[in-house]
């Protein structure tokens, strides 16, 4: 359809205002940015945070997520900006009954009321690229449907723009991280987000890779009844991981294993993850005995020697050879290193692997508080990176760290206690990057995901 046929489909005028309202809000930021570092003092990083999250929060939309986003990437952001930036509240205001109406029917066509048996008028749910709304269809299944709001596309390109000048800003005024690499995988899957038929096809590889396992559920699609703007999909409910958090031990340590094959499974045996750790993505039934997991939006796959990179590292940092890992940064798409730069790095990856090469039962990181997770250990790197650096962070990279330290985050809310070494062992049995390649190309081949 051509952008004649469809106004909304990334219109040059919407974005033009769209760059203007977010360009507005962030030169504000901007003039506190260059005013404190001027004139600022000990506070200095946390006004400047406080401005950029006073001006994103008035954009909404993408810009707003991606701000969410980064401050989930513990190595990338002060620990000022971060703090504020995971204060900004992903749920907008629901757009109302006529939105719903022409939405409805510009996916389904005019007749698109007959198709449901019931279909609530408020949302169920708001978010910042669209709205859930509950419905009923003729043969009784509850489903979800999910709108995506209006000028999402012009929206997404006008934020990328503003999003690569703010990280520009703090790659000039930082200079520990490069992060244009990350900037354009970042822009990447905010693109994909918005495709709902590409989130529906994720699913639907989702449930061919975890099918028939009893620790997870993912909900079925309905593909009759979703479009590049609307996906329909099973209604399901459970309970948030929070309301476990005074579970007994053993409780709590079966919702944690099932996470952790819930996120490791894929990505050892087909190079997937899911890379949005936001815990609301993850539901608790029965009582502990399985989950649901959520929003498939934002699914990263992977050349599976990206895989074989890191096992390379993880059998490095446990033989304490450092040429194999200088090696294994190399595979996983790191430029431009140099021993120093590797010995760095060294510090995150002794952290991140840290409970997969200790073979006893603990915590994922003791004494630690979930939203502290990773704090200490990047800001030890960042200052390392000011001296030796910058470096260039792999696109690669971006979502396995976050997703990562999302999971880590759960566990220690949990207070999990297992033996990660074993459960990571255990997902490398017979581990090939060969087989890694068969599967995946499988497994996309039949979610229609290969092209």
């Amino acid at each position: 359809m051509s952008e004649e046929q469809d106004p909304e489909r990334n219109r040059l005028s919407a974005r033009i205002a769209r760059t203007a309202k977010v360009g507005g809000n962030l030169s504000g930021a901007g003039i506190a940015f260059a005013a404190n570092r001027l004139f600022g003092g000990a506070e200095s990083d946390e006004n400047i945070a406080k401005a950029l999250t006073s001006a994103l929060g008035k954009t909404k939309g993408p810009l707003m997520k991606v701000a969410q986003m980064l401050s989930t990437i513990p190595d990338f952001l002060p620990a000022e900006y971060a703090k504020e930036l995971s204060q900004l509240q992903a749920h907008a205001p629901a757009m109302g009954w006529p939105f719903v109406k022409r939405r409805m029917r510009a996916e389904l066509g005019p007749d698109w009321q007959a198709k449901f048996s019931d279909f609530g008028r408020e949302a169920a749910h708001a978010a910042s690229l669209g709205q859930v709304h509950r419905a009923t269809l003729p043969d009784g299944r509850e489903v979800a449907c999910k709108l995506q709001y209006p000028d999402m596309s012009s929206a997404v390109e006008s934020d990328v723009g503003q999003l690569k000048n703010l990280l520009g800003l703090f790659r000039r005024m930082d200079g520990s991280i490069d992060p244009r690499e990350m900037v354009d995988e970042i822009s990447d899957r905010l693109r994909e987000e918005l495709d709902y038929e590409r989130e529906r096809k994720h699913m639907q590889l989702y449930r061919d890779m975890l099918g028939g396992k009893d620790f997870v559920h993912i909900p079925e699609p309905v593909p009759e009844l979703s479009t590049e703007r609307l996906l329909t999909m099973e209604w399901v409910s459970g309970e948030p991981l929070g309301a476990f958090e005074d579970a007994p031990q053993e409780v709590r340590n079966g919702i944690a294993k099932r996470l952790y094959w819930t996120w490791w499974l894929p990505f050892t045996h087909y190079a997937v993850i899911h890379g949005d750790p936001h815990l609301g993505n993850y539901q608790v039934r029965e009582g502990g005995e399985t989950l649901n997991l959520l929003d498939f939006g934002c699914v990263r796959i992977f050349p599976p020697n990206f895989v074989g990179g890191v096992v390379d590292l993880y059998r490095a940092q446990l033989a304490d050879d450092f040429d194999a890992a200088y090696a294994a940064y190399e595979k996983w798409g790191f430029k431009d290193l140099n021993r120093d730069l590797v010995e760095v790095l060294n510090i995150w990856a002794k952290f991140i692997y840290g409970p997969l090469l200790d073979d006893r039962v603990r915590s994922v990181a003791d004494g630690v508080a979930p939203g502290e997770y990773g704090r200490k250990e990047a800001f030890q790197v960042r200052k390392l990176l000011k001296e030796k650096g910058p470096v260039t962070i792999p696109r690669e990279f971006v979502f396995m760290d976050r997703a990562a330290i999302g999971l880590g985050a759960a566990y220690l809310r949990l207070r999990a206690e297992l033996n990660y070494h074993q459960l990571f062992e255990e997902s490398l049995e017979g581990f090939s990057e060969a087989d890694v390649t068969a599967r995946q190309q499988d497994a996309l081949s039949k979610a229609g995901l290969s092209d």
